[in-house]
Formats: C-alpha cells, structure tokens, sequence
C-alpha cells in the first residue's frame, strides 16, 4: 500500500516547516527507534510504539507494539480500526497523526508534534516550580558575576596582599585562598611541590615571576657569563621584538635573559620542556659582530652553523692543558707507551696472549674495548684503566715463586721494586712462567728468565725505562730533574670537553669503532674522539625533518656552568634517557 508520509516542524520563530515523502509497504511502524516509517524523537514514545496494517476493505488496522497504548480522537486504546477516507487523529506521545485519503488513492499522514499547553492548566502548573520562587534572570546573572569576582578575584587578591611574609618552601601549603583557579597548567615535576603555593614564585599579583625569587631557592646557580659581557653579547631588540618587550615592561615582566625566558612553566606535569634553540642562537649565532675579542665561534643550529669541536690536551709532556679544536689533529701527551691497534689485531701476539690466559678474566676469544674500558655506576663516562685490575692478567710483574706462592714486584713503587730484587734468593731457577727450559728470552740471562742474581741497582737503574725494559715497555721516562728511575705522569682525562656533554649512556646501541678509530691507532698519543662531522651523521638541529636524532642546544649544553661532579647538565627525556 502507498502512504506519504508529511512531516511539520517549527523554527524557532514559528515559520512551519513541511517535508514529504512516499513509502510503499505492506505494514508501517511508529515509535523512537530510528528502523521505523515514522521516527518520533519522543522519550514518552516507546521504540516499537505502533504498527500500521492495511486491511482488504480499505481500513488501517492500529495496533500497539508495546504496553503502552494510544490515542485514537482523544480515546485511549491498544488497537483500533480507522478509515483514513475519513479522517482521524493518532495521538502518540507528544505527536499527532492525522490520516486522510488524496484524490490518487494514497493515504496521507501528517506528522506534528502538539504545541505546549498555553491555557490555565500551564499557569496552575507554573506554581508548583523553581521558577516561581526564584528572582529574574537578569538578577540571576548579575548575581553570578557577583560571586565569581569574589571568589575568583576579590578573596585570592586580599589574601594575598594580607598574607604574613615567609622563605618560600618546595613542600610548603601556601596561605592565598581560592587561587588554585589560576593556575595555567599543572608544575613540572620538578616544581611539582609548589601546586599548592602559587605565591611562593609570584610574589606580587599580576607581575611575572623575578629572578630574584627563582634564587631564593636555586642561590648556588652559576651565571652564564659575567654581567658586562652578557650586556654586550646580547643583540638589542628592534621592530615588534622592541615594542612587544616594551608592553611586556609595563607589565612588570624581567628580561631579556631573565630565567623565565629559558624555564617555563605550567607546561603540564613531566618533565620541564627544554630549552628552545632559538634562545641560544638570538645572541650566538651573531656573537662574534658583538664580542669582537671572543674565542667562541658563532653558532646557530648544529645542522648547520657550529664550530668543530674542541678537546681539553695535553700537546706535549710537562705542558698545561690547553683546548684545541680536533680540526687541528691535536695530539694528547698521556705519559704511556701505548699501541691500540696491537691490541685489537685479531692476528697479533696479544690476542693470542688474551686467548690463553683471558679466560679467567673474562677476555674470551681476543681483546676487545670493553676489556679494558669499564662505564661508570651511570654509564655516562669509563672508569680509569688500572694496571692491577686491566693490564696485570697479560703484562705480569711476577718474578718468584715460592711453593705455590708467587711474588709480585710492587707497580708504582720504584724502592720497593729494587728492595725486592735484592732481596730475592740467589739460587739461580727457572722461568717462573713454565717448568721447561727454553731458548732466547728464557735461557739464562734472557728477558724472562728469573734469575736475579746479577741484579744490582745500577744494573736497574740503567735498563729499566729503556724501550725493552721493566718500566719503559709501557711508560715513558720523566724529566732529569725527577729521577732517572721516575716514569712520566700518568694523566688519564676524564672529561675532554669541558663547555659541552656527552653522555655514553645513549649511545650504548653503537659500537666503539663506530666513533672511536682505535683499531688504526699505533700511538698511544692519538686523540681518538669523533669529530663534529662524525656526529652529525645522527644529530642534526631540533628543527630537523631528516636527522636521526633533532638535538638541540640544551642537549649537549648548559646554560649554568657547573664545578666538579654536577659540572653535567640534567639529563634531557625524549633526547637523553
């Protein structure tokens, strides 16, 4: 059967609003489900309210789907019969259904929701709401607006100004009310203690955070360079950078350079946010236009404008330590005789040596870097190499054995070495490496023979720091003025680069070889630290959209310089772990 379905709605200046459309269907339903031929939006309609069945003689059988009924010209009833050739109205919730028959033969049902009752059943009503006894609107809204300034500006401003003057503390509650709806953002974790104490940094109302507070609490920080030299390294403000600065003045705002300019907060909860490059290059990468004596070189993006690095040596034995740039192949003096390439030849002698007696110690099939070089607790940088506990499992200083005993001449202790020797038995004996007797360097007399029984002091004191000898295989010789058996200092640097930060830790997935050319190295005078070119093939500036790892300015450097073991920066989340 053939129904057209006609829709009335209402804007909400009253214009009326009517929509059509045909459906052809053997039975059509009404209710709140979105399936049905007629979608009523009403809560007081169930989802399967009522369905619509023609009969042979041209009647709609009504029947309802649920248990709640309709209304048929105002009657209450589950199931009905209607003529729609003459008429009728189906009440469903808030909607009525009028029926009717057109000239084509097709029935028309119009859809319309019911206007709210307007007569005095709606004023009866009106007395038994809020509304009644509640002022106007436009009472309600000044009202509003009332309590919103006391309470979100009138009480934090008095408690503040009223408050008793105290040290800030990071774990303190502090004393203005109501200012927690303030806040831009939650503390870094840092900051995290103070959440709860806003006026602890903002001493003043509506005046940004001083420097001076910020060193209430950070009183040990080092200035980034002295006062005079700041003024003149950085760039005066021009244009809208001048006006924008000149506003933010008139605002009690400190800077440029102020602390605020580098560590924002309110950022969220986390870490704080690095600092943004930018901040860096305003003044660095023109510096030398301003500082026209500087010994630094202007620097912008690493990516791009960045002088080569330069490395904390010693160019030559007795010398001062000096900074160089590993442009100029600098050489650092060390005081040891020390060939690393021997040492990492797979086919060499010493990796034969460490494939016999390295089992012990851990060196399995040939030396490798991390034989020798030992991290840190934090993996940042390596221990020391220590004779007794890297070189002694292949470079022995054994020279008797007593039974089962073996005696070790003292390293480092060049009295005690020779009141060893001379007190040693003058029986002659064998090699103290193995009980069979061998030509050369092991017969009598040869270089690992024990037999001391010719040794005296001037014998010592003539051979030990030759090339071959006792001392000499490994140290070099010092000054006249020392001794002749003194051995040069032994200078192990911890740290090369002492105005920037590497930390190892990050980079444990790269092999040594990637950055270090060890394998290649014959003397133990070469610097073997990668160049700035070397680190680049990862680390590019932060803004970046090729490099392996965007880096910027704060990943490898601190704003604060730092004495002693905090002369790190903080470690950065996201670039550094």
């Amino acid at each position: 059967m053939d129904f057209r379905i006609r829709t009335i709605d209402f804007t909400a200046a009253g214009r009326e609003i009517v929509r059509e459309r045909d459906v052809s269907a053997e039975q059509i339903g009404i209710g709140r489900a979105s399936t049905n031929a007629i979608h009523l939006p009403d809560l007081a309609v169930e989802q399967e309210h009522v369905r619509i069945t023609p009969t042979g003689s041209g009647t709609l059988r009504l029947e309802a789907s649920g248990s709640l009924g309709f209304t048929l010209d105002g009657r209450s009833t589950s199931s009905a019969t209607l003529d729609p050739s003459k008429g009728g109205e189906l009440g469903v919730g808030s909607y009525r259904l009028g029926f009717a028959t057109e000239g084509d033969g097709c029935v028309v049902i119009t859809v319309k929701q019911a206007e709210p009752d307007s007569g005095e059943a709606k004023d009866r009503l009106r007395g038994f709401s809020l509304v009644e006894t509640l002022p106007g609107k436009r009472v309600m809204a000044w009202s509003g607006v009332v309590v919103i300034l006391l309470a979100f500006l009138a009480i934090p401003i008095f408690t503040h100004l009223t408050r008793a003057e105290v040290e800030p503390e990071l774990e303190g509650e502090g004393a203005v009310m109501m200012d927690a709806s303030w806040s831009t953002g939650a503390l870094s974790s840092v900051h995290h203690g103070l959440e709860d104490n806003c006026e602890a940094c903002h001493v003043q109302p509506f005046e940004a955070v001083r420097d001076e507070t910020c060193l209430t609490c950070h009183e040990g920080i080092a200035d980034h360079a002295a006062d005079e030299r700041m003024a003149l390294g950085m760039p005066e403000p021009s244009g809208g950078d001048a006006l924008l600065w000149s506003v933010a003045h008139a605002f009690g705002k400190p800077g440029p350079g102020a602390c605020t300019d580098c560590h924002t907060e309110h950022e969220g909860a986390g870490r704080m946010e690095p600092t943004a490059q930018q901040f860096c290059s305003d003044c660095h990468e023109t510096l030398d236009a301003r500082l026209t004596d500087t010994a630094l070189g202007n620097a912008r993006d690493f990516g791009e404008i960045h002088p080569e690095f330069k490395a904390l040596v010693r160019p030559a034995q007795g010398a001062d330590p000096v900074r160089m740039s590993l442009a100029n192949n600098p050489v650092d003096w060390n005081g040891l005789r020390f060939p690393h390439d021997v040492h990492l030849d797979p086919e060499s002698g010493v990796t034969q040596m460490a494939r016999r007696l390295g089992g012990d110690a851990g060196y399995g099939e040939m030396l490798e870097c991390s034989s020798c070089h030992t991290p840190t607790a934090d993996g940042v940088r390596f221990l020391p190499v220590s004779m007794e506990e890297n070189c002694e499992v292949c470079h022995s200083l054994v020279y008797d054995r007593v039974g089962t005993t073996f005696r070790t001449l003292s390293h480092g202790d060049v009295e005690q070495v020779e009141a060893d020797l001379l007190a040693a038995d003058r029986s002659p004996r064998g090699a103290v490496v193995t009980g069979r007797r061998r030509p050369g360097e092991f017969a009598e007399d040869g270089l690992y023979y024990g037999n001391f029984t010719n040794v005296t002091p001037a014998v010592l004191r003539s051979t030990a720091l030759d090339e071959d000898g006792l001392c000499g295989e490994c140290h070099l010789p010092g000054t006249a003025e020392e001794g002749v058996l003194e051995v040069a200092p032994v200078t192990q640097t911890a740290r090369f680069f002492s105005h920037g930060w590497f930390d190892h830790a990050a980079h444990v997935q790269e092999d040594c070889a990637s950055c270090h050319a060890a394998g290649t190295s014959a003397s133990a005078t070469d610097l073997l630290l990668p160049t700035m070119l070397s680190c680049r093939d990862c680390h590019e500036g932060e803004a970046s959209l090729t490099a392996e790892v965007p880096s910027g300015c704060a990943m490898c450097h601190s704003y604060h310089p730092r004495e002693g073991a905090a002369a790190a920066p903080p470690r950065i989340a996201g670039n550094l772990p």
